[in-house]
């Protein structure tokens, strides 16, 4: 990929940094919620071995990726609220850890939304859930 030529917008430099905590915050849910099914489940185990369960547990999910896209409470819940005025026609910023990319809404229904990559020659689109990508607005209104 080329460098930009212009720098990219204040607030989607912040994005950029904030999904990688977003996705640090849903690990952190994930292990919240495991260690409390645990503690009801066996209330009779100590809390500092069913935490280190729960992080062991967390880590493997990490493991398998369907899991790991799927489970997003926090950054999916971000993700639709970024996304809730977009409209076909609308340019947004794709923020994904470490870069972004400019890209124009076609499509949108509920919670999926098909972007295209401007300046790409091919003018294929990509369907995607509104919960599992960040999709800023370009405009700062």
């Amino acid at each position: 990929m080329r460098s930009p030529l212009r720098p990219l917008p204040g607030a989607v430099e912040r994005w950029i940094a904030a999904v990688r905590a977003l996705r640090w915050l849903d690990a952190l849910a994930a292990w919240i919620v495991i260690w409390s099914v645990a503690a009801i489940v066996s209330p009779h185990a100590s809390r500092g071995s069913l935490a280190v369960l729960a992080a062991v547990i967390v880590v493997l999910g990490m493991l398998v990726r369907p899991l790991r896209t799927r489970w997003r409470p926090l950054s999916g819940a971000v993700a639709l609220v970024m996304s809730a005025r977009l409209g076909p026609g609308d340019h947004a910023w794709y923020v994904r850890p470490g870069h972004a990319e400019r890209v124009l809404v076609t499509a949108r229904h509920r919670t999926r939304v098909v972007i295209v990559r401007l300046g790409d020659e091919g003018s294929e689109g990509l369907g995607v859930r509104r919960t599992r990508v960040l999709l800023v607005p370009a405009d700062p209104a």
